[in-house]
């Protein structure tokens, strides 16, 4: 059953009203007072419902409210900020996701390192985003639009969420690999006006979430050339992953809960045992996938290994690109 986005925006108010377990036997010390979870999100962004979603979960495990605090602005920084600032006790997480990884390169002046200041508590859903085009380009495969590119230069313009956006740094990634050269045309705000200039063929490509382009490709009024995840999407089935063509080429978003670097470890682990229980029930298993994300979980370690090559990644990209925020 598909949870709505309105239902998903309730979870945490009740949540933060009325705990509905009793606290775990083993965490008598932990936790004894709400625990804030900061989204550099907007309320009602996929970051947030999966925040929403996932805090519930734990409000019912630990018997303590997790509330939600949306601090969006500078690109995440600031909320990245308050999160990395506060008391390392467990009693503020952060809903870590790519912007972090990306942000650690684009934004110059920092006034903290986002792996140094961070430990990693657990992964929790990453998303695929997909290469769609204007029916108007000929190309029907990624080489056929490889080759249409280097045929057609300064002609293909490439619309994106803005500077260093993930859909943007997806979109230079496959510049770097293929060797084609596009115009990049960056939005600000909603993504609504990116794609219904692509839907008009004012800009002929476009790196966007999932769940944003589906209807359109299946409708016809775009053509799905690649997926960027490593696997090919289980609603997309017949469309390759961007793999296939370009070895080693990956772009997800993703979602995950850090804490300040200095957050003791037996806290740490309580929540990276809760949360990987959580992702193993099918019922979120099924919330997650309403939003075109998969379960995404493993030990803190791993979450922090992944952290790192992404960070180093989406360096390179951003370096070869020379891409500056807006």
């Amino acid at each position: 059953m598909k949870l709505a986005r309105r239902e998903f925006l309730r979870l945490a108010p009740a949540a933060a009203a009325s705990p509905a377990m009793p606290r775990l036997a083993w965490a008598q010390t932990y936790p004894v007072r709400p625990i804030r979870l900061i989204v550099t999100i907007p309320a009602g962004s996929s970051p947030d419902i999966v925040a929403r979603l996932i805090g519930q979960r734990l409000s019912e495990r630990f018997g303590q409210p997790f509330i939600v605090d949306n601090r969006p602005g500078a690109g995440g920084t600031i909320g990245t900020e308050a999160a990395v600032r506060a008391a390392p006790d467990g009693y503020t997480l952060l809903m870590a996701i790519s912007a972090n990884a990306i942000g650690a390169s684009l934004y110059e002046n920092l006034k903290f390192d986002f792996i140094r200041d961070t430990a990693p508590v657990a992964s929790i859903a990453r998303t695929s985003l997909i290469m769609a085009v204007n029916p108007s380009v000929p190309a029907r495969t990624i080489p056929e639009f490889i080759a249409y590119a280097k045929s057609n230069l300064g002609t293909i313009n490439m619309a994106s969420g803005g500077n260093g956006s993930p859909t943007h740094v997806a979109g230079e990634l496959f510049k770097m690999m293929a060797g084609v050269n596009l115009l990049h045309v960056p939005y600000r705000g909603s993504t609504r006006a990116l794609i219904t200039d692509l839907l008009g063929g004012q800009v002929q490509v476009l790196f966007n979430t999932l769940p944003e382009m589906i209807g359109y490709i299946n409708d016809g009024k775009l053509r799905a050339l690649a997926v960027t995840a490593a696997t090919r999407q289980t609603v997309l089935p017949d469309v390759p992953t961007m793999a296939e063509f370009l070895p080693g080429y990956e772009a997800t978003g993703w979602y995950g809960i850090v804490v300040p670097s200095a957050t003791p470890r037996n806290i740490i682990d309580q929540l990276n045992k809760e949360i990987n229980t959580a992702l193993a029930d099918p019922r979120i298993k099924g919330q997650l996938a309403d939003l075109g994300a998969a379960v995404f979980s493993g030990s803190p370690a791993e979450f922090g290994a992944f952290i790192a090559a992404e960070t180093k990644k989406w360096a390179t990209v951003i370096k070869f690109a020379g891409i500056r925020a807006q």
